[in-house]
């Protein structure tokens, strides 16, 4: 009997944890996030490789 109450006592403790949630993850905004680091990553990135196409045609010979 002791180990009865212990148990329920354990699962309640549980089940109060798993209801206090502060919000449920959302997979979408977490894909939305991920596609804003890749959109600012190449937007940064633009400089950087227009300099090394404009390198690029200058040892090809081109202007």
């Amino acid at each position: 009997m002791k180990f009865f109450n212990l148990f329920t006592f354990v699962f309640a403790c549980f089940m109060v944890l798993g209801l206090a949630t502060a919000a449920p993850w959302n997979p979408f905004k977490e894909l939305e996030k991920a596609g804003q680091r890749v959109r600012d990553a190449i937007i940064s990135a633009a400089p950087a490789v227009e300099v090394v196409g404009q390198a690029s045609s200058i040892l090809k010979g081109k202007n």
